[in-house]
């Protein structure tokens, strides 16, 4: 199977990240095939960047998407899922979304552990959106400046590591969630000296999204998430604008 990668930051460095704990989680004739943002943020790290985050993403699956068994979109929270899911056909999954529900596997509550107090506002009203707010036992953020974005899991390890294990002790945390598309991969790194489950955010967007693809569900043609009716548009892309003008 194929699967498209969607990084909705312009860090390259960040995609590198990405797919250094995609690839190990893949299962053997998995293709992952990754994108990066052509414009926006960095990193996205709040509300309204998310909105033109997810925007972009849907441009980008529009025009990609030709030839893949399924999508991931590789941000932690998730932007532009909801209507990617509406308007497309094959599976597309959210790195947050997959992380969470593989939490939820593993335990009854789970923390989540990111870099940036930034964050803290978007990701916990990600959780509301998937219906986790019952499961979640806190999130935890680094407090203080970091350097570039794309290397923020080596210099502040250790401070993370300590967030995690607060999150166990006092949250009661049952699993931890490193979040972020920065801090992909560190969960491998880590996990021996945290002493509950460490999800790695992108591992389980991968297995999930092989997951679905492997059960060959159907596209949805009634409820609401169904593709929405033909629809005349302005100055939109054009691989976008053929997908909301043709059904």
């Amino acid at each position: 199977m194929r699967i498209l990668v969607l990084n909705p930051n312009t860090s390259t460095g960040i995609t590198d990240r990405l797919m250094g704990a995609a690839r190990p989680a893949a299962a053997t004739g998995t293709e992952l095939v990754a994108l990066t943002a052509p414009r926006g943020f960095p990193y996205i790290a709040t509300r309204a960047e998310a909105q033109i985050g997810g925007a972009i993403a849907i441009e980008m699956l529009a025009e990609h998407h030709a030839g893949f068994d399924a999508a991931i979109i590789a941000a932690f929270g998730d932007p532009g899922l909801l209507g990617a899911r509406e308007l497309f056909d094959l599976p597309v999954v959210g790195m947050a979304e997959a992380a969470m529900l593989t939490a939820c596997m593993l335990g009854k509550r789970f923390a989540i552990v990111t870099f940036a107090q930034a964050l803290g506002p978007w990701y916990e009203e990600c959780v509301e959106t998937h219906g986790l707010t019952g499961r979640l036992a806190g999130i935890r953020m680094l407090d203080g400046s970091i350097g570039a974005v794309s290397d923020v899991q080596d210099e502040k390890e250790e401070l993370l590591v300590q967030l995690a294990n607060a999150a166990v002790m006092q949250d009661e945390a049952d699993v931890v969630i490193l979040a972020g598309a920065p801090l992909a991969g560190l969960a491998e790194k880590v996990k021996h000296r945290i002493p509950v489950p460490v999800v790695d955010q992108m591992a389980a967007a991968v297995k999930q999204a092989e997951a679905l693809v492997s059960l060959r569900l159907r596209k949805a043609t009634a409820g609401s998430f169904r593709r929405p009716a033909a629809k005349a548009t302005i100055r939109l892309t054009p691989s976008l604008a053929e997908r909301f003008g043709s059904n």
